[in-house]
This record gives C-alpha cells, sequence and structure tokens, in this order.
C-alpha cells in the first residue's frame, strides 16, 4: 500500500514533466519545476540537510554552464555567430552537399565549445537564414534544420562540459573530466560520425545540389556585413566615409585590417582565442584538482573586461539576456528527483536492475544504455539522468562497471532521446523555435527521421563504447 508521501511524490513528479513539456501560456521552464519543488520541500519529503547536499552537488554545474552561456553572448554581441553564418555559405562554393557538411560541423563546434541547448539556440536562426536568402523549398530545407539539430544535441556527449545534466551526474558519481574525455570522447564522436552520416544518406534526395554561390552579397541580406564592435569614435569617423556594406569583410584570421572598417578584428580573433584557451584550461584544471567552474567562469570575466576595454560596452546586455533561471531550474528539478530517492524509488530500481547490470561491461553499457533511452523519451532526459544516475550510486557496483554503466547512462540520455522531441528540453526548444520562424515541422515528420536513424547511432555509440573500454583497460 502507497503512503500519501509516495503519492504525492510521484504525482508532483508526473505533473511536473508533463507542465515542462507543455508549457501553457508560454510559461518560463523554470516555473513547473519550481512550483514542483515547493510542493515536495513543504510537505518534508525533502529535507533542509537534503537541500544543501543539492545544492553542493548542482552549484558547479550551473556555475559552468552559465559562464559558458555568458561566453556565448558575448562572442554574440562581437558579431561571431553572424560571421559564421556568412562564412558556411560562402564555404559552401554554391555546393549544397558541402553546405550540409558544413552545417554539421557548425553544430557540432557550438555545442563542443559552449552547450547544448546554447548550441540550438545560436545555430537554429543560422540555419534558417541561411535557408531562407538560398530560397529552398520546404522539403531542401529539412536536412539542414534536422540534421543540425540532432547534431547539435548529440555533441554535447564527448567532453562532458557541453550539458548541464551530464555535469551533474558526473558529480554524483565522482568521476573528473579527463578520466571522462579518455573514456567517452573515441565512442561517441564514432557515434555522432554516423548519426550525421546516416542522415546524409537519409536526405541525400533532398539536398539540392546547387545552390547560389554568394547570396550575402545582395544588399537585402541579413548576412552582408557580418560586424564586430569597435570604438564609437572609429565607427562615426567610418560611416561619415562610406555606406557600410560597400567593402566586403575581411577574414578575422587574417592579419592586419582596413582602418575604415568598423570591424575590430583584433577583438574578434582574441576573443575567440580566449573561448579555445579556456575550454583547453577546464581540462588542465581538473588534472591538476582545480574545480572545473573555477576555469569556467574566468572565461565571461575576461571577455566581458576585454570587450568594455576595446568597446566601453559594459554588462547591461549581459544581465538582461543570461538565463538566470537556469539556477533555479536544475535546482528544483534535481529536488523533484531526489523526492523519488527518498521515497524509495531509487531502491525499487536497484533491486530490479542490479544483478543484471553487475553481470558484465557488456551488460551493463547496453542495459543502462537502453534504459535511459526509453526513460528519457518517456519522461525528458534531465530527470532521467540525474534518477538514473542516483541509481546506479545505490548499487554499490566496482569503479570500474560503476563508471561505464554511467557513460552508458550519458549516452542513452544525449544521443538515445533523441527519438522523440520530448526527450531533450534542446529540441523542443528547437521545435519552438521553428515555430516561431513558421516553419511547419509535425512530431510526426520529426519522428519519422529519427526513429529510423538515432536506434542505429545509439547501438554504433553503445557498442562503441564497450569495444573501447576493452581496448584502453
Amino acid at each position: 500500500m502507497l503512503d500519501m508521501s509516495t503519492i504525492l511524490t510521484i504525482g508532483v513528479f508526473f505533473m511536473t514533466i508533463v507542465f515542462l513539456m507543455w508549457r501553457p501560456w508560454g510559461i518560463n521552464e523554470s516555473i513547473p519545476p519550481t512550483i514542483g519543488a515547493t510542493i515536495i520541500i513543504i510537505a518534508g519529503i525533502v529535507s533542509f540537510s537534503d537541500l544543501f547536499v543539492i545544492y553542493q552537488t548542482v552549484s558547479g554545474a550551473i556555475t559552468t554552464i552559465l559562464s559558458t552561456i555568458v561566453m556565448s553572448i558575448v562572442l554574440d554581441s562581437i558579431g561571431f555567430f553572424r560571421w559564421s553564418a556568412y562564412y558556411v555559405v560562402v564555404r559552401a562554393k554554391g555546393s549544397g552537399i558541402r553546405l550540409y557538411w558544413y552545417i554539421t560541423l557548425l553544430c557540432f563546434l557550438m555545442t563542443l565549445f559552449f552547450n547544448n541547448d546554447g548550441s540550438i539556440l545560436i545555430t537554429t536562426p543560422i540555419i534558417i537564414q541561411i535557408v531562407t536568402i538560398l530560397n529552398l523549398k520546404m522539403h531542401q530545407k529539412l536536412p539542414y534544420l534536422i540534421s543540425g539539430a540532432l547534431v547539435a544535441t548529440a555533441s554535447s556527449a564527448p567532453i562532458g562540459v557541453s550539458n548541464l545534466a551530464n555535469l551533474i551526474a558526473m558529480k554524483i558519481v565522482g568521476l573528473d573530466l579527463n578520466s571522462y574525455v579518455v573514456l567517452m570522447f573515441v565512442p561517441s564522436m564514432i557515434g555522432i560520425c554516423s548519426i550525421s552520416f546516416i542522415l546524409f544518406l537519409y536526405f541525400r534526395k533532398d539536398i539540392p545540389l546547387k545552390i547560389a554561390q554568394n547570396p550575402a552579397d545582395s544588399s537585402s541580406s541579413p548576412l552582408s556585413v557580418p560586424r564586430a564592435y569597435y570604438s564609437l569614435k572609429t565607427i562615426e569617423r567610418w560611416i561619415r566615409g562610406r555606406e557600410m556594406n560597400q567593402n566586403p569583410p575581411y577574414h578575422p584570421l587574417k592579419e592586419g585590417r582596413d582602418a575604415r572598417d568598423p570591424i575590430d578584428w583584433w577583438l574578434f580573433r582574441t576573443s575567440i582565442y580566449i573561448v579555445i584557451l579556456i575550454r583547453l584550461s577546464l581540462f588542465a584544471g581538473s588534472s591538476v584538482g582545480i574545480p572545473i567552474e573555477w576555469v569556467a567562469i574566468a572565461g565571461p570575466l575576461i571577455l566581458i573586461a576585454l570587450r568594455w576595454y576595446r568597446t566601453g560596452i559594459g554588462i547591461t546586455d549581459l544581465i538582461h539576456k543570461t538565463p538566470w533561471y537556469t539556477l533555479l531550474f536544475a535546482f528544483s528539478i534535481y529536488v523533484v528527483v531526489y523526492a523519488l530517492h527518498n521515497i524509495g524509488m531509487t531502491t525499487f530500481m536497484v533491486n530490479h536492475l542490479k544483478e543484471f547490470i553487475s553481470q558484465s561491461e557488456f551488460y551493463a553499457v547496453m542495459g543502462y544504455g537502453l534504459l535511459l533511452t526509453v526513460m528519457s523519451n518517456m519522461l525528458n532526459n534531465l530527470p532521467s539522468v540525474m534518477l538514473g544516475t542516483l541509481v546506479l550510486k545505490e548499487m554499490n557496483l566496482d569503479t570500474h562497471i560503476l563508471q561505464i554503466a554511467y557513460l552508458a547512462n550519458i549516452i542513452g540520455s544525449d544521443i538515445g532521446s533523441l527519438i522523440t522531441p520530448m526527450g531533450t528540453l534542446a529540441s523542443l526548444i528547437w521545435m519552438f523555435i521553428l515555430r516561431k520562424n513558421k516553419i511547419k515541422l509535425s512530431w510526426m515528420q520529426y519522428i519519422k527521421v529519427t526513429i529510423i536513424v538515432i536506434p542505429i547511432g545509439l547501438f554504433i555509440s553503445l557498442l562503441s563504447l564497450y569495444l573501447w573500454i576493452k581496448i584502453i583497460s
């Protein structure tokens, strides 16, 4: 017989998931889990000592993700993403196939250097701009839009710091960043490359062979001049001297610049170098025991100071654009999941899974990867990976098996979750952006693609993880 706390917790959990997916009246995604967490705390199902444990678990991950988001906002303000869109089209040289692979690469790199949700927010408008400027038909737009979204979301698996849930789960199982990359980078990259290639085969008849070679030359194009900020005096002098779109933009990695051009390529180049340096420093710091959030927070601080020094621009735009609600969202969703742990849900799952998972590395990889795939597509991957990781922690497995099962857990939640749009928040954000831009894509159209592509990519990823573990051990 279920007691009232169990009934209340399960009810709050499922209502939180429903409203998180539904988001009636366009409410912020932090509101449903916050309301659910408040009910859980008032009911006493999660104690104040539990709240302190939760804070210790999620605070570092949230700081790291928010720092990455702030860096992306600074880069956006100096014209990096507009230049990226322009550069992708130019490099395609009139080939729709080449454009497909450049967009895929762009989406992968955006997630690798930032995070999956931020990548979706950044790359989806860029891709929509590109396919609109190229005047592609709807069936020709889909290969770029769907492939870009799937690759951007799946690409949070290789290095661990590109996904909030991955960071939190890594903290729970006690796996450091460098060990994660050694174990996960190769198998997840094989999976991502497989998904990209399968998507290409699936869409090969819809990808146009020829596209306009330089649509950005049009004066009506939103990509016509990919700008970065420069000093106000220089801009005023430049504007007086000539029309803005008269001179073609310079490549930001080339030495020198036109003094009349208001594009501060020094700021542009230096900002890119800083982002790369900070990303590498996360691993260097982790190897000597420096918390990754300490390194991560240095990135936006340096970029903000650099932008202010070169342009005089302060932090007002960052205050308004940074999604501070992420703090509340991550904390609240973990409170709800922790309540499931407190009522015995994790114990129930441990009793039914431990014997199977502990049999061998193969069982751990395949079993847990498939379990998280099913859970993520039914319940969303963020609460699923948190719950799945807590279950693993409760199993008292051998450290080696624990970490392998955790990595399969991540593959299931990062890659396997892409079968349905509700599997990840990034997918839901992507669908919302498409609707906002009047691009009609139903769930069935999406699933028609993913039900073929993702299970193959998932199996390849999990098998690669198993074989890679065998090789390096």
